[in-house]
């Protein structure tokens, strides 16, 4: 996925994203949309130009979980194990549904969030829309290689190619349960905001008060 260059998509492509965008219903305006897939899918640089596009607020899930737990992600997984981090998640998850009214955001889930069945239902539940931001997983190993890279940062599921395609493929079944899917490949992130924005129906927000402002 390019950050600046807007490459045509193959109408193939862009057919099945349209398509894909009707297997539920429900699927529409609103003023909430989550991003899903797998690591290096774009779910933040994404999610950050559709919030800016729209005027929404983005937020990353993961960020959230570090506030409620008073630690890093990392930490939590390294000191409590994954069960613990999928529950602090899903409380996380709860917490963002039970005040859908209080703004109009943009919200990327982690890798793993939306594979967990409790958290599927949440979503599915609250009826809001949820969008597979979908790429080629030799793309995604490429993509998370050169940001790790570039970040000086370890990443365990880096460890092994073969394992992070084992794992990119079962995680991608729940994925194409999303409201809608699209691909990423060769796109720009404006152009891939801006599609979302087409097959859900957005809108975006003209003006925003903040805190103490007058309207």
């Amino acid at each position: 996925m390019k950050k600046r260059s807007g490459k045509t998509v193959r109408a193939k492509a862009s057919s099945r994203a349209r398509r894909s965008s009707t297997r539920k219903t429900g699927v529409g305006a609103g003023n909430t949309v989550f991003l899903v897939g797998f690591m290096g899918a774009g779910k933040s640089s994404v999610g950050r130009a559709l919030s800016q596009l729209l005027n929404w607020d983005f937020e990353d899930l993961d960020d959230r979980i570090e506030r409620r737990e008073r630690r890093s992600v990392a930490e939590i997984f390294r000191e409590s194990g994954e069960v613990q981090f999928r529950r602090a998640e899903r409380d996380a998850l709860q917490n963002i549904l039970d005040d859908l009214r209080g703004g109009a955001r943009v919200i990327a889930l982690g890798g793993g969030a939306f594979v967990q069945e409790s958290n599927a239902t949440l979503l599915n539940a609250s009826n809001v829309p949820t969008v597979f931001l979908d790429a080629a997983v030799e793309e995604l190993w490429q993509r998370c290689s050169k940001q790790a890279a570039e970040a000086g940062a370890e990443r365990p599921l880096l460890g092994s190619q073969a394992e992070f395609k084992k794992l990119y493929q079962a995680r991608r079944k729940s994925y194409k349960k999303a409201s809608v899917m699209i691909p990423t490949s060769n796109r720009s992130v404006e152009v891939i905001a801006a599609e979302i924005i087409k097959l859900l129906g957005l809108k975006k927000i003209e003006t925003r008060v903040e805190e103490g402002e007058v309207e």
